[in-house]
């Protein structure tokens, strides 16, 4: 998306909503979602630097340095985000049919030319776990939290955590044949 769109779509008053989509975005390597980001926010960081150093030259540099410092903290704030909307809604622990047993996992066989392996990529796989089992696999795996900060952001034991992984984990390896 060329970076005066990505501009046009958020306004300084934009809300967490539209922070946090932006902030998944530039997690995900969307740089004009960072520019975005950065530029709703460096004047308010760059006034704290000034206010505090009283030099403009070194208030840059700071801003600067905050904003490097920032962007390995922005996946955990996203997902912190994104765990917190699902807990709102009431779906982060809400029994879907089938997904005790991960049924809904199964492929569908037939009636397409494409071996089924070759029409499920892993995207759509993770997609089609059970809620516990997505949240605690792309914390895990994906995001690289441990069992322990698992277990505190969603509310459930370390042992709880390894379980769902470990399903989870089997889940993916039927349905993609690995």
């Amino acid at each position: 998306m060329p970076m005066g769109t990505a501009l046009a779509e958020v306004r300084v008053e934009s809300g967490p909503a539209e922070i946090a989509a932006l902030a998944r975005r530039a997690r995900d390597g969307d740089t004009n979602a960072y520019e975005v980001l950065y530029r709703l926010h460096v004047g308010r960081v760059y006034a704290v630097c000034l206010r505090l150093s009283g030099d403009s030259v070194r208030a840059k540099e700071m801003a600067q340095e905050a904003f490097v410092q920032a962007s390995p903290w922005l996946h955990r704030i996203t997902a912190n985000v994104a765990l917190m909307g699902l807990r709102r809604r009431g779906r982060l622990w809400a029994r879907e049919a089938g997904s005790e047993t991960l049924e809904a996992l199964a492929p569908v066989r037939g009636g397409g030319a494409e071996p089924v392996g070759e029409r499920i990529d892993l995207e759509r796989a993770i997609a089609r776990l059970p809620q516990q089992a997505r949240s605690v696999l792309v914390l895990h795996d994906i995001e690289g939290y441990r069992h322990e900060e698992i277990a505190a952001l969603l509310r459930i034991a370390a042992g709880t955590s390894k379980a769902h992984l470990h399903r989870a984990r089997r889940a993916l390896r039927e349905v993609l044949g690995s």
